[in-house]
């Protein structure tokens, strides 16, 4: 047995971005490795330029996210005011930006977004001494530096992160024990359990769970390995957003599927 923390990722919109081209920003139906780091860090409190703590979060720990909803798709036109660069200036508030010299400029882009989504987060500690214990990360999480989001900052969570270290022989069972019982599957609304309102708009017709392929024989449990894919999702410097690739396992995560 090994301990784990678990937590949710629920929201009435989130966006979790992939490799971002020219006007076309393109968003996944699932949080990359990048934004679960993101979001500690973010609860933590860590600042781009702290690279030490940044690379610390990044190969520290191991994750695994069970999928429930992807949400459903929809695509925003967005249009951004941006201010003319200027050298080794770094204003402290976006209007303090924009009030600054120069005419500003309109940035056009397309950006996906997802209604509903709803995913279960495992982390553990891949050796004995990490930087913040699970417990510490559990605190964080609790009551958090920066705003966490799901993706975007205009996409908060729409339940609690309600984090806890429980222990389990695999991220898999820890986050198909969760997604019976833990704090957001027992949310009620007028309809029914809220868990089966997002499966209804946008849900799987099966239940996945995906994490390193490198973690499939420890943490999955046994669970038939559907496919694996090369995600561009490994932090390497927050500052210059550089990001390496990584080999991810889709696993499905329903009762009886395991081969």
């Amino acid at each position: 047995m090994r301990q784990f923390l678990t937590f949710a990722m629920v929201g009435p919109m989130a966006s979790f971005g992939t490799l971002a081209v020219g006007e076309r920003r393109g968003g996944g139906d699932r949080p990359a490795r990048s934004a679960i780091v993101g979001l500690m860090g973010a609860c933590l409190g860590i600042t781009r330029d702290d690279a030490d703590a940044q690379d610390a979060l990044a190969t520290g720990y191991g994750i695994a996210v069970l999928c429930h909803a992807p949400g459903r798709l929809m695509t925003d036109y967005h249009t951004t005011q941006s201010a003319p660069s200027r050298r080794n200036w770094r204003p402290e508030t976006r209007a303090r930006e924009l009030a600054g010299e120069g005419d500003l400029a309109t940035i056009l882009s397309r950006r996906d977004y997802r209604m509903g989504s709803w995913h279960l987060g495992a982390v553990w500690a891949r050796h004995a001494t990490p930087r913040w214990g699970l417990d510490a990360l559990r605190q964080a999480m609790e009551a958090p530096v920066f705003t966490p989001s799901l993706g975007r900052k205009s996409c908060p969570p729409g339940l609690p992160l309600a984090p806890q270290v429980v222990e389990g022989d695999s991220a898999m069972a820890v986050l198909l024990a969760r997604q019976e019982t833990g704090p957001e599957s027992r949310v009620r609304m007028r309809h029914g359990l809220l868990r089966d309102q997002f499966a209804g708009h946008g849900g799987r017709a099966e239940t996945l769970v995906v994490l390193d392929a490198a973690d499939v024989a420890e943490h999955g449990a046994g669970h038939r390995v559907l496919r694996r894919e090369m995600q561009r999702d490994q932090p390497l410097s927050r500052t210059c957003w550089q990001f390496g690739l990584r080999e991810e396992a889709l696993l499905a995560g329903t009762e009886g599927t395991r081969g």
